[in-house]
């Protein structure tokens, strides 16, 4: 229903200093310590379900009775189609938790892809291996941009940025706890009660997603009039101030969910974050297979303790860039800058003379291509509202997950051919390069962020 000041023809009403900034700094840190806790609880589950393939392809594919270059191509196939099942039903699972709610859509994503994760203990053939995937990433379509579309109901557009970094920093922690602990499951438990480790990895990590989904329908709370654990006072506030930004998003821009699909500016961001995509999943496709050949006689927990260094230096850069593109209310470079340094990072391994400095190099390269998404995702969120954005953040996210199909896939075709990485560090290094310019591009209406900047 449009609003009086659509009816009027004016512009509505933005955040001014009439807001009480006493009152929003309370606010937001409530919604802060009641929501971004759990969800990054929830992404680092959801990361470490969807990567762990990494460290089970070290004893899987030779239990599997695959030779090296048949292995490789396996691999790549059965850890891309994922993106497949991903992409088929990305927007129609945003559009659904539209509908339905965030609470009861995203504990049916847990449960569903936390069991078929599970499940991926009992291949025996390459066919079973591409079906879970592929289940997998149908199962667990919706969940990003479902996150992000949340976090659009709770928090201003000038904070979302570090909402959303705080929250994103769950894929870099994965990379400090996960990688260690999926090496230990794989050292310490192959052969216990006749299963091997890479079918204990799947089972202990698969199965905890499970019991939070169930959890997940009690703690969540849809939308802020919802939210018993604040204050009338500040569920009013709250809820209005959401209220005047979805306004203003609606009358400038004014997109329906089908007009979105052909937006040149929603195909643009496909395009970046199809880059980006590349990068950040062959990075942790292949991350415990470099470490193996670089690091030759360290064992599978050694190895994930190494693949944690990377993952520290990125948390700090996520936290730095999307608290400094909040603070300046700039995006396009916040999401180029580190993209070439992400590029430069890949291409700096080719020729680092040792393993140390290949690791660092990887350190630098995952950074940058993980310190873009945060202010990545304010971009979408500044200009579509509503089915739109539910739609168009799908569609961003589905389109530019193919990335994760096309960049593993020819890493490891080129890997099977050359049997080196070399070749596809250079197809990242370019990949990410390309990624930096297209976001310079992209145009970004900043009058939100400014609005909340002149109320401080």
């Amino acid at each position: 229903m449009p609003t009086a000041e659509e009816r009027c023809g004016h512009q509505p009403a933005l955040p001014g200093p009439d807001d009480a900034p006493d009152l929003e700094a309370a606010v937001l840190w409530k919604v802060s310590l009641r929501i971004l806790p759990f969800l990054f609880l929830l992404y680092v589950l959801n990361i470490l379900d969807r990567v762990n393939v990494g460290f089970a392809r070290l004893q899987m594919l030779s239990d599997l009775g695959l030779d090296a270059a048949t292995g490789e191509r396996v691999y790549g196939f059965g850890f891309g189609v994922f993106y497949i099942g991903y992409c088929v039903f990305e927007v129609p699972s945003n559009l659904i938790l539209r509908r339905l709610g965030a609470r009861r859509w995203i504990a049916r994503i847990l449960v569903s892809w936390g069991l078929i994760s599970a499940a991926l203990m009992f291949i025996q053939q390459p066919w079973h291996f591409y079906l879970l995937r592929f289940l997998l990433g149908f199962a667990e379509a919706g969940f990003f941009p479902g996150i992000i579309l949340y976090l659009s109901y709770w928090f201003p557009a000038r904070q979302r940025a570090q909402a959303v970094a705080r929250f994103m920093t769950g894929s870099a922690v994965t990379g400090v706890v996960g990688l260690p602990l999926s090496g230990a499951i794989m050292q310490y438990l192959n052969g216990v009660g006749g299963l091997g480790g890479w079918q204990w990895l799947f089972l202990l990590e698969g199965l905890p997603t499970v019991l939070l989904g169930f959890v997940t329908l009690w703690y969540l709370t849809d939308h802020p009039e919802q939210a018993h654990w604040l204050s009338a006072r500040e569920r009013k506030w709250l809820s209005e101030r959401m209220s005047r930004e979805e306004s203003y998003r609606e009358q400038q821009h004014g997109l329906t969910f089908w007009q979105t699909l052909a937006n040149g500016r929603v195909w643009l961001l496909c395009l970046v974050y199809f880059m980006v995509s590349v990068g950040a999943n062959s990075y942790g496709a292949f991350l415990p297979k470099v470490l193996e050949e670089r690091f030759v006689g360290f064992d599978k927990f050694q190895i994930g303790l190494l693949g944690s260094l990377p993952a520290l230096v990125t948390v700090v850069g996520m936290v730095l860039v999307g608290g400094h593109s909040d603070r300046t209310g700039e995006r396009r470079w916040h999401v180029a800058v580190p993209a070439f340094v992400a590029a430069t990072g890949w291409v700096l391994a080719i020729f680092a003379p040792s393993p140390w400095l290949v690791l660092a190099c990887l350190a630098l390269a995952y950074a940058g291509m993980m310190s873009m998404l945060a202010p990545f995702w304010s971009l979408p969120t500044s200009f579509l509202s509503g089915a739109a954005a539910a739609g168009g953040i799908a569609f961003i996210n589905s389109v530019g997950n193919l990335g994760g199909f096309a960049g593993p896939n020819a890493i490891a075709q080129v890997k099977a051919a050359t049997g080196s990485f070399t070749g596809g560090f250079l197809i990242l290094a370019t990949a990410m390069a390309v990624c930096g310019c297209l976001a310079l591009l992209a145009r970004h209406d900043p009058t939100l962020e400014q609005a909340d900047k002149q109320e401080g």
